[in-house]
């Protein structure tokens, strides 16, 4: 992908939006940030908007004026808003669709009218849904998400890949595992420390604490980013971005509990539902191949487990 001196990131507030901010502006990138602060927050951009080069709009993906001034000067657009929530009961399909596929929608429109050269979007590693290969490889087939949230990204990634043909844009898709670390306010982690902050003695754990997925530490989730958008060639590029390794669930709460000093904590398994998973739509067994990505020259740093332990940390210490 073609250097690039001004960038625009929406969902730039967020947990990985806002982390990305401040990598690109150390690369020396100017950095125009939209976001709607829905779920991204003021906090996450302390340090980013100490920087000259960084600045922010408080705007939404949804309205067309909002992304066009935030657009109309970048080179390049990375595309992190959407709803975090995987759960059905969290995310309907109506929230899905409006924040993740409309929004993308809204976003291409107006890239397709700009100077825009290349989209970075944050995809997820749920679009595989219950994949037979694990490690699941970026050419595995069908693509057959189980979850709404899945879904709508799936549809996003098709969107922006037929724009970028029609339009002569380029993409880098970026399928993402469970990204863990400091300002995440979502997922497992979070779950369980205000769980057990309610309740020192018992964590109820939804499934049956047998699902098994990659966990990825923020720092090398960025580095990632960075590296995938640094050799990317072809019109549409897709990288898996995850670890080496997997952890389950019950591991998970162990080194939540340990990290938290509860020794006496009792866990209750839920059982789940369909054979054990936390929720519908939930992916049991999640690994991805990171191959390609290695072959550009990217490793993480840490494994599944220790990233789980530095985000318990990282979150421990902000909320004391």
């Amino acid at each position: 992908m073609v250097s690039s001196s001004k960038v625009a990131i929406t969902g730039g507030a967020g947990f990985v939006g806002s982390h990305l901010c401040e990598a690109l502006a150390e690369h020396g990138h100017d950095v125009t940030i939209l976001d709607n602060l829905s779920s991204g927050t003021m906090d996450n951009l302390q340090e980013a908007l100490k920087l000259p080069s960084v600045k922010l709009v408080v705007g939404d993906c949804k309205n067309p004026t909002d992304i066009r001034d935030a657009v109309s000067k970048a080179d390049v657009v990375y595309h992190f808003a959407a709803n975090p929530e995987l759960r059905l009961e969290l995310a309907d399909p109506v929230t899905c669709f409006r924040e993740n596929l409309y929004a993308t929608h809204i976003l291409l429109e107006a890239i397709k009218q700009a100077d825009v050269n290349t989209i970075v979007f944050a995809s997820t590693s749920t679009v595989y849904g219950d994949a037979k290969i694990i490690p699941t490889p970026e050419n595995y087939s069908p693509l057959e998400p189980i979850s709404i949230y899945g879904a709508s990204k799936l549809a996003s990634e098709a969107l922006i890949t037929s724009y970028c043909h029609t339009y002569k844009k380029k993409a880098v898709i970026l399928r993402l595992a469970n990204i863990v670390g400091p300002r995440s306010k979502h997922g497992v982690i979070n779950d369980f420390i205000t769980k057990l902050r309610r309740n020192p003695k018992q964590l109820e754990i939804l499934g049956d604490g047998h699902q098994t997925k990659s966990y990825l530490h923020i720092d090398d989730c960025i580095n990632a980013i960075l590296k995938a958008c640094e050799t990317a060639k072809e019109t549409v590029e897709i990288f898996n971005v995850g670890s080496n390794d997997q952890i389950e669930v019950a591991c998970i709460a162990e080194i939540v509990a340990e990290e938290m000093k509860l020794k006496d904590a009792e866990f209750n398994f839920t059982g789940g539902v369909d054979g054990g998973r936390g929720w519908v739509g939930d992916v049991k067994n999640m690994l991805l191949d990171t191959t390609k990505l290695k072959s550009r020259g990217w490793k993480p740093r840490y494994s599944s487990e220790e990233s789980v332990r530095l985000a318990t940390r990282s979150i421990l210490s902000t909320q004391r």
